[in-house]
């Protein structure tokens, strides 16, 4: 007997790809540095390629997609981290969200005639560009029984790296160094990202370095030094399969006592399900419901994250305000 929808909480049929090393945190013994090599490989085609969207599209939900699962692989709890950005460009919003265990999923809205306007005049637009003046949301999840903490700052920056250091310089007065990359290469979609953060100090200790004259200290030599390695790292060698994540972190940090530690995985994450959209049509009023059918008989609903209709026979959808 076929499953009421109501209680098939299966996976839809999404690509059930994991890739084993796609976060690979490192930090730099004795200075006030730790960060995060994220490579999703494979994934980043697999995924990217659902969505029917423009190249240019592609690449910043790419790169959104690098920048949740390296912010998310820091989470000490269950949940997960959310990137919403909102603005007034071709790309009105873009979505992203990454799970503590490395779950990803991803949604851009995009007004294709303003896409067009705009690529017919700049084939190559910036991040800011796309998405035009408006906001940045960054919401840590714990859980139902937690409360959300969100922080909001305006778009500032011509790319999403420069968005997002800007965030965490305003919101959260952290200073981080972030490195975005996502492109069509001969193997695919490939995306990527190198975030460095500074700490309170060695062992996440308060800073009592001695001070110059200058007034800088010790570890603000040692952060500048990891910043300007980091800055040699080109895109090619960090979306390259070939290269593997530890052999890439020694080239830029070897000299800088550079401690690799156990790898994490990334995977396709979208969490929907029929049960869970059989609970938001159940929401509506019988009226609404009946205007939804296909055919007088059949509701479609899509989920914008990973792209997939669900048909439900309008029979066996009863709505719960009646």
């Amino acid at each position: 007997m076929e499953k009421p929808a109501f209680l098939d909480r299966d996976r839809p049929d999404v690509p059930g790809l994991v890739v084993p090393g796609g976060v690979t945190p490192f930090y730099l013994a004795g200075r006030p540095v730790r960060g995060r090599l994220i490579r999703l490989g494979i994934l980043a085609d697999a995924m990217l390629t659902r969505h029917d969207n423009p190249a240019q599209v592609t690449a910043l939900a790419g790169k959104a997609l690098a920048l949740v699962a390296a912010l998310a692989s820091a989470l000490k709890f269950q949940g997960s981290f959310s990137l919403q950005i909102k603005g007034d460009g071709p790309v009105s919003m873009l979505v992203a969200d990454c799970t503590h265990d490395g779950a990803l999923r991803f949604y851009a809205r995009t007004d294709e005639d303003a896409l067009n306007t705009l690529l017919a005049r700049n084939p190559t637009p910036t991040d800011k560009e796309l998405m035009g003046n408006g906001y940045l949301a960054l919401t840590v999840d714990q859980g139902p029984d937690m409360e959300r903490h969100q922080g909001i700052v305006e778009i500032a920056g011509d790319d999403l790296a420069a968005m997002a250091t800007h965030y965490f310089a305003t919101s959260e007065q952290h200073a981080c160094w972030i490195m975005l990359a996502c492109t069509m290469t001969d193997a695919g979609w490939r995306s990527g990202a190198l975030v460095l953060e500074r700490i309170a100090g060695e062992g996440g200790t308060l800073d009592t370095s001695p001070t110059a004259p200058d007034g800088t200290t010790q570890a603000d030599d040692n952060w500048e030094t990891a910043t300007i390695l980091a800055n040699t790292l080109t895109v090619g060698e960090l979306l390259d399969d070939t290269l593997p994540a530890p052999q890439l972190l020694h080239r830029l940090f070897h000299e800088e006592d550079l401690h690799v530690s156990q790898s994490r995985a990334l995977a396709f994450g979208c969490r929907c399900s029929r049960a869970r959209l059989v609970d938001v049509l159940q929401r509506f009023p019988e009226d609404d419901l009946d205007h939804m059918c296909v055919n007088n008989d059949t509701i479609v609903m899509t989920c914008e994250f990973c792209n997939k209709d669900f048909h439900f026979p309008r029979k066996d959808i009863a709505s719960a305000t009646s």
